[in-house]
């Protein structure tokens, strides 16, 4: 529980336990008056749960320095390294710390920066130097240590005296948790047995302690016992990438040749406290037994010579044991010689104005926040070992950097905090990794962590954590998703402690604080980072400031696009692989760590992916089918053992790297550089070939992940095919190669050299051969999601395929049915169908019905109708094909062609079933339409113009015919404003006139049946009016309308000759002379075109270009034009001659002058007119049309003055 404490209100405290492994608080037994303490209890110095190893390390047979006891606690308490906790430390350190200003003893301390927290572990000198003098390590230390601090040291032992106090308070301590309370003296031998041989044994533990510089061992620890906690976290839940949930136990393994307890690394402290001191938290490790009895349910028990005052150095002490603790209340136990006096009870906010140990809790808070700012300020390296060292009866207090220090020696080894640094920067790393899906913000400190984790290990003695850390870099980048490239993604912590440097440089210090010596100071001092020159300085509030002149460099990179994202992460992936592959080189001897320990990969948890045996075989065959697979042959040729953390830590490289590369090709693909999109694919695909040859069974998203490369692979090909005029561009491309990427392939090929999708990647210069490896890799794609039943977990991406495999299909349906096409045109004369066209159709056929198949299962109606479509117009090609001239014989429309048409007919109608109504998607609705009435009117065209006459009568071939027009009419939409519109209306307005000649032409052949006859008089009347108005809303076809209007006059003179009356053939005449009149616009146009086109051809004259006038010509056909004034000229002439010569005999019936003598009169000039101009051959086209508009423009002005005349 949480309590605050207000000591003398001037301190903020509270203390949570994050672990304890003390029994519940039992009293404690309060001792009689005059008890010797002398006389040891009966259960002296036996293993007390109570009393945890307070007793028996009191009397010190146990008092062994522990220099890496914070690591130890670091490693049970990772979540609060590196974010939230400023200092992790055994208490008895912080006390020291904090008594700094009030003592003259010395103080020896080993700082590491974890992020913002610092770990403190007491450095014992004296121990070291002992170690060094057997064993010859640490020289370089003691050298610098006899050179700078302390010329003569020597070991002072320690006075008899100080062990008698100790054995004392043991024995009361076991005496306090003895229930009776009763002396029972022991045997003198043991008691001297005890007490003789503790300093010696003090010196042998002491030894003992210190690591040797951290070796590989040969064979790991294989004592089952051994306790996990503290060791190395091989198999971090990271791994896992996104799958499996991570278990928050990590199960790790050690590393270390003695096991972890001989290191230190063990967090053996009774309690692990978070304590918070006014605004600073730290993670805190304490011993001290803890009863229940007095007012308050905790008290801490204390035993006091009564001669000898409390000073402040131990009110202190008391003071800052009981708040880290959050004990309340202390009992004090006073005796003298031994001999038990009494018992006072003293509250802790109380302690500080004890008589004779009067102190200042604000002055320790001002030197716990000056110590902590002066170590966060200058302690900046991650990874580096800092020492804090105050010579006894020194008033100057010096930061060393031991890290630089020893790299001026030859091994960074020799350092043996080198090990454990990196082994919790690892750590931390792997946590902040375990929760980084929440915590985007944390990728920059992870990453520092990792970077600086990564700069202490020697990749000959720890491949392992160098793959993991660089597997886990590389899992930083995020492959699968855009990056945000806005600073509020990875907040850059400029103006917090808790930016660091993870560069090696050296920061010149401009403060106040002087870390560095002026010239007045010894010369010694030029080694320190940091001095503080007294340790008064300590007590003035905010004295240290924490200065922020780091550069914040654990800001996450910010990477400028896909490719420069996916480079980073595969020079990780490829740092991993070398590692892997060195470790691996051993002959097959593993030393980096235990092959029989796993990494738990998700590869292992066959249980999700139903029936793995199954699915293995089914894999096997497909492999089988796609490439040179070899079956059976799951095993790596470097010798790799399945199973071992070298074969699972390439697999997740070789899965990191094939996934960069796809996002590579895709970026690629993007960008329109194909041949470096297949590059990439290739190396993906490539990375696939080898984890298939090591991995049999395969996790449902790799299958799925594979489908993907399949599929892009696909995309790729298709590309290149469509854009086959950059072929030379694409493959240099192709052939380009990095450094970096032989590298990878080069790892690959040290496994396996299977080239299962070899096929797939491939730059071919063949159209055909490109676009069935398309196909191909669609297909392979699609089963690869049918046999491991991925399509129901997965609709979107068999959608995905589906859609891309009907298309591929219609790609190659088309190609087929063009190169048919071209076969049909090359064929000379007329030859029959060859095999070849026939092949080709039977091909392109069933291509466009697998692709309408593809598209029906997905309910794609848009596409399926296309294709449908398409096969509409492969029969119309069957169609054409057909149409062979027979010989001599004239040309008949054949059954074959009216079968494939008629099959054309079908299909363009299920397109228009399949789409369903327009507004499902117009332009397709529309372009089937089109295509359907096209078919329509080619059919009948064809019916028209080669009448089938062998095989069918006249009548039965124009009842075919007027029905297939208007099927085309119907589906010709001319009121619809498109960019098809004038098209419809020509389609229509063509034929509206072809059936007009029709029924025209039946008219004139046919005798007999009066009812038939005036029947296709007006219905030729009626497509001849349709026709005419059609064809006056096109502004491009005057050559059309001339034609039809001059039908039309003939169609009155043939109505004409078969009238008797005077009066009907005026009408008759007068009405074909209005149709002349009203071609005047047609004219117009031509004469517009005409003019337009000689300007051009002067002003090409004129520039002195010699471009041919057809280039500039508007598309008139003169020769068309020429035909038509003629036959126009001499039906003007016959009409108007036949105007005079029946006016002129009315008139002589009449007589007198009237309406009808003007019209002869116009009639009469403007004939002479038209004959004279016929007459002049010399003429040019357009002066003869500008007389016929002059013409009509007299005749129309005369026809609007007589406005009647015999109407």
């Amino acid at each position: 529980g949480s309590v605050l404490f207000l000591g003398g209100n001037e301190v903020k405290s509270s203390a949570v336990v994050k672990y304890s492994s003390a029994p519940p608080q039992a009293a404690f037994a309060r001792l009689q008056e005059k008890t010797d303490l002398k006389l040891p209890p009966a259960n002296w110095l036996r293993e007390s749960a109570k009393l945890g190893p307070a007793g028996t390390t009191i009397l010190g047979n146990n008092k062994k320095s522990k220099p890496f006891s914070s690591f130890g606690m670091a490693y049970d308490f990772i979540d609060s390294v590196g974010n939230d906790v400023d200092v992790v430390s055994d208490s008895e350190n912080i006390k020291k710390l904090l008594k700094i200003p009030y003592s003259k003893s010395h103080v020896s301390m080993a700082v590491h920066r974890i992020g913002r927290t610092l770990l403190l572990d007491e450095l014992d000198i004296q121990e070291l130097f002992m170690r060094s003098s057997q064993t010859g390590d640490w020289t370089w230390l003691k050298e610098f240590y006899q050179r700078l601090i302390d010329q003569k040291w020597q070991r002072k032992k320690k006075s008899k005296e100080h062990w008698y106090q100790k054995a004392i308070l043991s024995k009361f301590l076991y005496y306090s948790i003895n229930g009776d309370g009763a002396a029972q003296p022991v045997p003198s031998t043991s008691k001297q047995h005890q007490e003789g041989p503790v300093s010696g044994e003090s010196d042998e533990a002491g030894r003992a302690s210190w690591p040797a510089p951290f070796e590989m061992p040969s064979s790991l620890s294989e004592d089952p016992g051994a306790s996990n906690q503290g060791s190395v976290p091989l198999e971090p839940s990271y791994i896992v990438g996104h799958v499996a949930s991570a278990p928050k136990e990590q199960n790790l393994t050690t590393l270390f040749n003695d096991g972890e307890n001989s290191q230190g690394l063990k967090n053996d402290f009774v309690r692990n406290i978070l304590w918070t001191f006014e605004d600073i938290h730290m993670l805190v490790g304490s011993n001290m037994p803890i009863f229940g009895g007095g007012r308050y349910p905790a008290v801490s028990l204390r035993l006091r010579d009564n001669n000898k005052p409390i000073n402040v150095l131990t009110g202190i002490d008391y003071w800052l044991d009981n708040l880290i603790c959050n004990v309340p209340e202390l009992v004090m136990c006073f005796h003298v010689n031994g001999i038990v006096q009494k018992y006072e009870m003293i509250k802790t906010e109380d302690i500080p104005n004890l008589e004779n140990s009067n102190f200042s809790t604000k002055v320790i808070k001002d030197i716990a926040q000056n110590i902590l700012s002066f170590l966060k300020s200058n302690c900046t390296k991650e990874g580096h070992t800092y020492w804090l060292f105050k010579a006894s009866g020194s008033d100057i207090v010096k930061l060393y950097d031991l890290t630089t220090l020893c790299e001026e020696t030859e091994d960074k080894y020799q350092n043996p905090f080198t090990m454990p640094v990196a082994i919790l920067l690892y750590k931390v790393a792997c946590n902040m990794m375990l929760k980084k899906n929440q915590n985007k913000k944390h990728y920059g400190t992870i990453r520092t962590l990792l970077l600086n984790c990564l700069k202490l290990l020697d990749n000959g003695r720890h491949p392992q954590i160098i793959a993991s850390a660089n597997y886990m870099l590389s899992e930083l980048f995020q492959l699968d998703e855009p990056k945000k490239e806005d600073s509020t993604d990875f907040p850059i912590n400029g103006n917090s402690d808790e930016s660091y440097s993870e560069e090696e440089e050296e920061m010149p210090d401009s403060d106040e604080n002087g870390s560095y010596s002026n010239s007045s100071d010894p010369p010694d001092d030029n080694k320190a980072v940091a001095v503080i020159k007294s340790v008064g300085e300590l007590s003035v509030p905010e004295k240290y400031k924490s200065v922020h002149r780091i550069r914040p460099s654990c800001a996450f990179p910010v990477c400028h696009g896909t490719e420069e994202r996916c480079r980073l992460v595969l020079n990780y992936v490829l740092e991993g692989l070398k590692s892997v592959d060195s470790s691996v080189k051993k002959e097959g001897d593993l030393p980096a760590a235990d092959p029989s320990t796993p990494i738990p990969l998700k590869y292992e948890d066959e249980s999700t992916s139903g029936g793995p045996e199954c699915l293995e075989k089914q894999m096997a065959l497909f492999l089988d089918k796609m490439g040179s697979f070899q079956k059976g042959k799951h095993s790596s040729q470097s010798g790799m053992i399945p199973g071992s953390w070298q074969y699972k830590m390439k697999l997740q490289l070789i899965l990191k790297s094939s996934k960069a590369y796809y996002i590579l090709s895709d970026a690629a693909m993007i960008l329109q550089k194909y041949g470096r999109a297949l590059r990439y694919i290739k190396l993906a695909l490539q990375c696939h070939d080898t984890y298939c040859c090591l991995c049999a069974s395969m996790l449902p998203e790799v299958l799925v992940f594979l489908c993907q490369c399949l599929t892009l692979c696909g995309d790729i090909q298709l590309m290149l095919a469509q854009n086959a005029n950059n072929r030379a561009a694409y493959l240099e491309e192709y052939n380009y190669q990095t450094k970096e990427d032989q590298e990878i392939l080069h790892s690959l090929h040290r496994e396996s050299r299977c080239q299962v999708f070899a096929w797939a990647t491939d730059l071919s210069t063949d159209l055909e051969c490109q676009l069935s490896v398309s196909c191909k890799c669609y297909e392979a794609a699609y089963e690869i999601l049918l046999f491991s039943n991925l399509k129901n977990q997965n609709p979107e991406q068999r959608i995905q395929v589906l859609k891309r495999m009907g298309n591929i299909r219609n790609e190659i349906g088309v190609f087929y049915m063009n190169q048919a096409a071209a076969v049909q045109t090359e064929r000379v004369g007329n030859k029959n169908v060859s095999t070849t066209e026939q092949q080709l159709w039977k091909k392109s056929f069933s291509c466009f019905e697998e692709g309408i198949q593809n598209f029906e299962s997905i309910d794609d109606a848009t596409n399926a109708a296309l294709l449908l479509c398409n096969t509409g117009r492969l029969m119309r090609i069957c169609a054409q094909a057909h149409c062979a001239t027979e010989g001599d014989f004239k040309r008949e429309f054949s059954p074959e062609e009216a079968l494939y048409y008629n099959k054309a007919i079908d299909y363009y109608l299920k397109a228009l079933r399949s789409l369903g109504r327009r507004d499902v998607h117009p332009a397709v609705w529309d372009s089937v339409n089109w295509e359907l009435s096209t078919t329509y009117f080619t059919m009948a065209t064809l019916q028209q113009d080669y009448a089938p006459l062998s095989r069918k009568a006249q009548e039965q071939i124009e009842k075919e015919v007027s029905e297939a027009m208007m099927k085309s009419l119907k589906y010709c939409d001319v009121d619809t404003v498109s960019a098809r519109q004038p098209l419809c209306q020509y389609r229509a307005a063509t034929i509206h006139h072809r059936l007009a000649s029709m029924y025209h032409s039946c008219l004139r052949n046919q005798v007999g049946d009066e009812h038939l006859r005036k029947q296709h008089r007006v219905l030729a009347d009626l497509h001849y009016s349709k026709a005419v108005r059609l064809f006056q809303l096109l502004k491009d076809a005057p050559c059309e309308f001339l034609r039809v209007q001059l039908e039309r006059v003939a169609f009155a003179e043939f109505q004409m000759a078969s009238q008797n009356s005077t009066a009907g053939k005026l009408k008759t005449l007068f009405g074909a002379l209005d149709i002349m009149a009203k071609t005047k616009g047609a004219f117009q146009l031509i004469k517009k075109e005409l003019v337009a086109e000689s300007e051009q051809i002067s002003k090409d004259k004129s520039s002195a270009e010699n471009v041919s006038p057809n280039d500039s010509s508007t598309g008139l056909n003169k020769e068309e034009v020429l035909k038509l004034l003629s036959i126009f000229e001499s039906r003007m002439s016959f009409l108007l001659f036949q105007s005079i010569k029946l006016l002129t005999s009315t008139k002589k019936k009449i007589g007198g002058i009237n309406e009808e003598e003007v019209v002869l009169k116009t009639n009469k000039q403007v004939y002479s007119l038209l004959l004279r101009a016929t007459a002049n051959k010399s003429m040019t086209l357009l002066e003869r049309i500008e007389v016929i508009l002059n013409l009509l423009e007299q005749l129309t002005q005369n026809n609007e003055a007589s406005n009647g005349g015999i109407q």
